[in-house]
């Protein structure tokens, strides 16, 4: 699946959902299918700055694509870094760091988050752009 299919399958999954309650039922199923994350990664050269709750984010290149793996210690935000590693976990670096995030405008995302949570989408996008174009 190209990343623009993933994207659009994304906002049509989010479109289902009239009310933001059910939005965030679904983004914390989401937090619940990832796999589980490596104690011993747990450290603060994996957090995520800038997020309120803890965010543990890891990458690894293999043939050429990143593939991520993240826990967070709370249920919402371990939804909305479940979504963004299911897009961009086996892309390329090239792929993630020329795409504008701009499907989680689309689904209301960040409008619909508290501000604190906002920032913490914002530091996860620019913490998978920054490993994306350190390749």
């Amino acid at each position: 699946m190209t990343l623009e299919d993933k994207k659009q399958e994304i906002i049509e999954d989010f479109a289902i959902y009239d009310e933001w309650l059910d939005k965030y039922e679904y983004l914390i199923e989401l937090g619940k299918s990832l796999e589980p994350f490596p104690e011993e990664k747990k450290t603060d050269d994996h957090l995520i700055k800038g997020c309120q709750s803890r965010v543990w984010l890891d990458a690894e290149k293999k043939d050429g694509r990143l593939w991520f793996k993240a826990d967070s210690d709370a249920i919402i935000t371990k939804g909305i870094i479940s979504l963004l590693i299911s897009v961009y976990s086996g892309r390329t670096p090239e792929e993630i760091a020329a795409d504008d995030f701009g499907f989680v405008a689309e689904i209301g995302l960040k409008e619909n988050l508290s501000p604190t949570r906002a920032n913490g989408l914002v530091s996860m996008i620019d913490t998978i752009k920054k490993i994306a174009e350190n390749g």
